[in-house]
């Protein structure tokens, strides 16, 4: 088999999609008037290039003379072509006959291969093994799904581009299409959509549930129309797609909810400057396990996650959301494009379901509120978190039980507005995690500090709420993952500036471990 240069690694690497690539798929949608995604069309694309390449491996290696076969006759000065030598060219310089009783009459061809190299080859021979048609090269050479597995992720991504830049196509939940061939969708089917998902009351519907009462024209390929209406509702601010990757739902964004509309007063983060070159690899590792979405955490590599357990810090608690951390966002389904996706949160003891939004652009995921209260959730109580067993579900999970008295730290906030902690027995019912739990027994007293607080310097935050937790300890220091449960009590702030701060002032000594105690205090 001839070597084929669509199996090296150069040619798809190197490849530039061209115009010539870019007219040749917007043909192909043309012509089948399907929207397809771009690893569909990846795999059109990578099926044309093995054909050209292979018609035009044929082309040069047929150019220039005749293909040899054993049975037919040659003279001298023909221009033979061998496949069983990976389709070398050589000129016949002398026909003789040969000797050989048991095969018959025949002749002896001599052929310069060039370069001064000189081989014999047997013709007028009807029965030999080369008589047979060689493969031609588009019956041999590359594996298009090799390809694909191989560089199939990296193609997507110049399609997109090329594709993006192209006025004439659009993309609708990750599938593009012609512009030129979508249907005319007016005001008035937009109208009729809106009508029908208000009646649904936020409930989310399918394309498919639209079409039904907005009429658009008969015999049109069906998957047209929907592509076409999935268009116009995109581009109508009206609608909102939340649908995850390869489902497309819609639904009127003035009646999604208005913590998925806006972010939550108690997640909203004011950047906080730092050096990350002063977390230290046990800070980093820490971050790591506390899954705050506003971490700058690689998302895992290694085996798929299963499940992962989240202690609920007070900003989420609050919110009635979960974090959308570098692990947790593996579970919760995706979108091509849509910042907000519809899920539905299963409790995992009760079978109970509830609707639940997963807003990327922000991460976190928001639908819980009534489900922590109804478990007597508090600040640090563990939550578990895996796929479902049907798509667009998540099973969430507390380990409740039978709720009894335990010592827990304590938030209590006085008549002038400052906050102390006592280690007092609070009523508890369900796990959590010792070093992350806060009873609150007046959140409104503490929803109250989240407005008078925020002009009170980080440094300073930091610095009272040490004073106030060592009090606590005998040993008067505190642990970096109290700490930073304890701030989010009254200051939305993710765990790396809070390190980062611990590390490089001298007003806060580490005295191993991460535990950490105010220098005045020594």
């Amino acid at each position: 088999m001839v070597s084929d240069p669509l199996i090296s690694t150069d040619y798809w690497t190197d490849l530039q999609i061209t115009q010539q690539d870019v007219e040749f798929l917007h043909n192909h949608l043309f012509e089948h008037e399907t929207p397809l995604t771009v690893r569909e069309l990846v795999t059109v694309f990578v099926n044309e290039r093995i054909r050209a390449e292979r018609l035009a491996t044929q082309q040069r290696r047929e150019a220039g003379g005749k293909t040899y076969f054993p049975r037919e006759s040659y003279q001298v000065g023909d221009d033979l072509i061998f496949p069983a030598l990976n389709w070398k060219h050589g000129k016949v310089t002398a026909v003789r006959a040969g000797t050989n009783p048991e095969i018959g009459s025949f002749d002896v061809l001599t052929v310069d291969l060039g370069n001064g190299a000189e081989r014999l080859f047997a013709a007028g021979l009807v029965n030999h093994s080369l008589n047979e048609q060689p493969a031609t090269a588009e019956e041999e050479g590359s594996d298009a799904e090799e390809i694909l597995r191989a560089h199939g992720n990296s193609l997507e991504r110049r399609i997109e581009a090329a594709f993006r830049a192209d006025d004439e196509l659009v993309r609708i939940a990750g599938r593009w299409f012609p512009r030129a061939l979508l249907l005319d969708v007016n005001v008035g089917h937009l109208n009729l959509a809106e009508a029908v998902l208000d009646m649904a009351g936020g409930e989310p519907l399918p394309t498919a549930a639209l079409l039904k009462d907005v009429a658009l024209p008969g015999g049109v390929n069906p998957k047209l129309a929907e592509f076409s209406l999935n268009f116009a509702l995109q581009e109508d601010t009206r609608f909102d797609e939340v649908g995850p990757a390869g489902e497309v739902l819609w639904c009127l964004r003035r009646l999604e909810p208005a913590e998925v509309r806006e972010v939550p007063l108690y997640l909203r983060y004011s950047p906080i400057e730092y050096d990350r070159a002063a977390l230290t690899p046990q800070m980093l590792n820490l971050e790591a396990q506390l899954d705050d979405e506003l971490s700058e955490v690689e998302a895992p590599s290694s085996a798929e996650v299963k499940e992962i357990t989240v202690a609920l810090i007070y900003p989420h608690l609050q919110a009635g959301t979960l974090p959308l951390s570098a692990r947790v966002r593996s579970l919760f389904p995706t979108a091509y494009e849509s910042p907000r996706v519809r899920v539905t949160l299963v409790d995992g003891r009760t079978k109970q379901k509830m609707p639940g939004w997963v807003v990327r652009e922000h991460g976190y995921v928001f639908g819980l509120r009534e489900w922590y209260k109804a478990n007597e959730l508090m600040s640090g109580s563990l939550v578990r978190i895996r796929r479902g067993e049907r798509p667009g579900e998540v099973i969430v999970e507390a380990k409740t039980y039978r709720s009894t008295k335990d010592w827990v730290r304590t938030v209590i906030v006085g008549a002038d507005g400052g906050m102390v902690f006592a280690l007092l027995k609070q009523p508890v019912s369900a796990e959590f995690n010792d070093r992350m739990a806060f009873a609150i027994p007046s959140m409104e007293a503490v929803d109250q500090l989240w407005l008078q607080d925020r002009r009170r310097p980080f440094e300073k935050l930091v610095a009272d709420m040490i004073r106030e937790m060592s009090k606590l300890t005998p040993q008067g220091h505190v642990h970096a993952q109290e700490l930073y449960s304890a701030v989010n009590i009254v200051r939305r702030v993710p765990p790396a500036p809070l390190f980062a701060l611990l590390g490089s002032r001298p007003e806060f000594t580490h005295v191993g471990d991460l535990y950490f105690r105010l220098s005045e205090l020594e």
